[in-house]
């Protein structure tokens, strides 16, 4: 049977942390999960696409947008699964075997989030928020087959909250996995936990309540 998943990381300049994060899939391609990786890239300045060729990588270009780079990355995949990475999330040991339970079953699935250092209450607030409103970030990963990304519209154009609206559309179909997505806690550190966190937090409350995504891209950037 050939391999099942197409791997989709939207990348902006992210040599530092797109090795670990390769690294971390080698036990999906030893399982034979893995058939492809797309890299979508952003308009990288640094390392990234060489370091993203010397993997393998099919390298898809455009302009910088989360929501158009995974879209464009999927439009790419050609797997009967996509399993969706930031390029700053390590997938923890055994979550090739919680991925092949999921192959096959309905619905998506995301992994538990951890920090690769501190913010414990953080995390359990995400774990708590994806597990009772069905909404977990993008730097929890998304598995779901190509048939269910189709029917649900995939992917919004939208600079900021494209995981928010994939999983808005996902409702009710989303179960967690038995492993762990391990993210870079830099942005919590430079900026502090609670004041990263109330951010996020009001960030979402301003989507929810129908604030033009472009809008609150600008303001997060700041």
């Amino acid at each position: 049977m050939p391999a099942p998943i197409s791997v989709i990381i939207p990348t902006l300049n992210a040599e530092t942390a797109l090795g670990p994060t390769l690294a971390g899939l080698m036990e999906g391609v030893d399982a034979g999960l893995i058939a492809e990786l797309i890299v979508s890239d952003g308009g990288s300045t640094d390392e990234t696409l060489k370091l993203a060729d010397a993997w393998g990588a099919n390298i898809v270009s455009g302009q910088p947008s989360r929501g158009g780079q995974l879209r464009r990355g999927c439009d790419a995949g050609r797997a009967e699964w996509f399993l969706v990475l930031h390029a700053d999330t390590v997938l923890s040991a055994g979550w090739a075997d919680a991925v092949l339970a999921h192959l096959g079953q309905p619905g998506a699935a995301y992994f538990r989030l951890q920090f690769d250092r501190g913010g414990r209450a953080v995390a359990a607030w995400a774990n708590l928020r994806a597990r009772l409103f069905g909404l977990p970030y993008g730097d929890q990963g998304l598995l779901l087959s190509r048939d269910l990304y189709a029917r649900v519209g995939g992917y919004r154009d939208i600079p900021l909250m494209e995981d928010v609206a994939i999983a808005r559309a996902l409702r009710g179909q989303l179960t967690q996995l038995k492993a762990a997505a391990i993210t870079s806690a830099e942005k919590y550190r430079q900026q502090g936990w609670v004041r990263r966190g109330a951010r996020n937090l009001w960030t979402l409350i301003k989507y929810l309540a129908g604030t033009d995504p472009e809008v609150l891209a600008a303001a997060y950037r700041r």
